[in-house]
C-alpha cells in the first residue's frame, strides 16, 4: 500500500500536470473507483466537467483539489491506485480518466479497486489553520475531518501531539498507526522510526518521555523526507508517480523487512514479531522491550 510519502509524490505531480487545468470531460471507465462518491457516476462526470482544478492539498493519504466551484476532488489511492498522465487509448485498470484543456489527460489508475474518486463539499477546520499541505485554506473536505495532522504538516502542533501519545495506554506502535492521533504512519515508517529512536514498538505510550516523543517524531519526519527524496518506499510494482516512474527506498531501511541482518548500530540481528495481523521489526538490544504496569 502506498504510504506518505509516495502520496506525497502523486501531490507533487498534480502540481504540474493537474492545478490550473480546467476539466473538460470525464469518462467513467468503471464505477466503482466512485464508490465513495455520494451521487452517480453520471453525476460525478457532470458535476466535474468545465471546473477548474485549483490546487492540490494532501493531510495524510488523502489528497483533494479544491475546485473552482467551491467543492473538491478527493483522490484516495487505497492499496493499488495510481495517478497517471495518459494519452490515446485506456491503459489496464484505467477507471476513470479527467480530459484536460490543452494539455494531456490524467486517469485514476487502480487494479484491486480499494481506492476512489469523490467530489465532496468543503467545511471550515476546527483549529482554523492550513487545512493540510499544498494550500493556506483553512477549508476540507467534510469526507476528511476525521483524519488528523500529518507529520509533515507545517501546521501540526507538536506539544499537543506529545501529550495526545502520553494519554495512551496502548503499546506505542498502535499509537502511531492510529488515523485520529497523526495520520500517514504506516507499517514500514513506523517500525524505521521506532529503530531510529531507540524505542521498543510495543512500549506503553503513557511511558515515554515527552522528549523521546520528540526524538521520535524527528525520526519519524526524517526517514519520511528521506523518502521523498527517492520517490518512496513501496515494494508493490504497481506503485508509481504520474510520469509511469517507480521510485524505491526500501535499500535503506534499517528495520523493516531486514530480519536476520545485523543492526546497523550494534550489529545484533534485527528480529520480526508477528504484530496486529502484520510483522514488527526492531533491534531487540537498541530496542530493549518495557514490561507494562501491573
Amino acid at each position: 500500500m502506498p504510504e506518505l510519502p509516495e502520496v506525497e509524490v502523486v501531490r507533487r505531480g498534480l502540481l504540474t500536470h493537474l492545478v490550473g487545468a480546467t476539466v473538460t470531460d470525464v469518462l467513467v471507465r468503471d464505477a466503482r473507483a466512485l464508490k465513495r462518491h455520494p451521487g452517480s457516476a453520471q453525476n460525478f462526470a457532470s458535476t466535474l466537467s468545465g471546473s477548474r482544478i485549483d490546487a492540490a492539498v494532501r493531510r495524510g493519504k488523502f489528497v483533494w483539489c479544491p475546485l473552482d466551484s467551491g467543492d473538491a476532488l478527493v483522490i484516495h489511492l487505497g492499496m493499488s491506485g495510481q495517478i497517471r498522465v495518459v494519452d490515446g487509448e485506456p491503459i489496464r485498470h484505467e477507471r476513470v480518466r479527467l480530459v484536460l484543456d490543452g494539455q494531456s489527460p490524467v486517469a485514476f489508475v487502480d487494479q484491486r479497486l480499494f481506492g476512489s474518486l469523490a467530489i465532496d463539499s468543503l467545511v471550515d477546520v476546527a483549529d482554523g489553520v492550513p487545512a493540510g499541505l499544498g494550500s493556506e485554506s483553512t477549508r476540507i473536505p467534510s469526507s476528511v475531518t476525521h483524519i488528523a495532522r500529518d507529520i509533515l504538516d507545517p501546521a501540526l502542533n507538536i506539544d499537543a501531539l506529545v501529550a495526545a501519545f502520553r494519554n495512551r495506554t496502548t503499546g506505542v506502535k498502535i499509537a502511531m498507526l492510529n488515523q485520529n492521533l497523526v495520520s500517514g504512519i504506516g507499517n514500514i515508517y513506523a517500525d524505521e522510526a521506532l529503530w531510529a529512536a531507540g524505542i521498543h514498538y510495543a512500549t506503553p505510550a503513557d511511558r515515554i518521555r515527552p522528549i523521546d516523543y520528540r526524538r521520535l517524531f524527528d525520526a519519524v519526519r526524517g526517514v519520511m523526507s528521506t523518502a521523498l527524496v527517492a520517490g518512496g518506499t513501496s515494494f508493490d510494482a504497481l506503485y508509481v508517480n504520474v510520469n509511469g516512474e517507480s521510485g524505491y527506498f526500501d535499500v535503506s531501511l534499517n528495520a523493516y523487512g531486514q530480519a536476520g541482518k545485523p543492526c546497523a548500530r550494534c550489529d545484533t540481528l534485527i528480529v520480526r514479531e508477528p504484530w496486529q495481523n502484520r510483522s514488527s521489526h526492531f533491534c531487540p538490544r537498541c530496542q530493549r522491550a518495557v514490561r507494562t504496569r501491573r
